[in-house]
Parts: structure tokens; C-alpha cells; sequence
């Protein structure tokens, strides 16, 4: 699931889920320009960045600082997949 709220100057908001659970990916202006593809159009994508944990929180917020994105849709061969539109 991809977001950029109109407040966010420019941040791309990724949440990406697998079976362990889900992780929040900051994706900054700079990187989005300069991978488009990869965000908009990848079915698997890979993501290469800083971890961080809010302490306040006691570490349950937690975000991925994107710094490098990468599709790995081929990997999926014939398998179909479908997106999951709430609108």
C-alpha cells in the first residue's frame, strides 16, 4: 500500500506485509524521483534502508528509512496477484 498525503512535502508512506507482520517504509522525494518505477509499478518489492524504533513507544513504532528500492516482481513467474482496493 502506497500514501502521500498532500501534508507530507513530498514523502511516500509504504506499508509492506509478509507473513511475519507488516513494516512502515519512509520512502523520502529524492528516492521517489529517482526510483518511480520500482514504487509505482513493482507486485514484489525489496526495500534497503535504516531501521528505526521509537523509544518512547517502547520500540512497537517502528519505520524503514528506504534508501534503496528494488523490484523483484520476475521472481513471482506466472504466479497472479491482485490488490487488495479499499476505496
Amino acid at each position: 500500500m502506497r500514501q502521500q498525503p498532500g501534508t507530507a512535502k513530498g514523502v511516500t508512506f509504504v506499508t509492506l506485509e509478509d507473513e511475519t507482520g507488516t513494516v512502515n517504509v519512509i520512502v523520502w522525494k529524492a528516492l521517489r524521483e529517482r526510483q518511480r518505477r520500482e514504487l509505482v509499478r513493482a507486485r514484489l518489492l525489496a526495500v534497503q534502508g535504516t531501521w528505526q524504533r521509537d523509544v518512547e513507544s517502547g520500540g512497537e513504532v517502528r519505520h524503514l528509512i528506504a534508501t534503496r528500492l528494488r523490484d523483484l516482481t520476475p521472481l513471482l513467474g506466472d504466479l497472479m496477484t491482485g490488490s487488495r482496493d479499499f476505496h
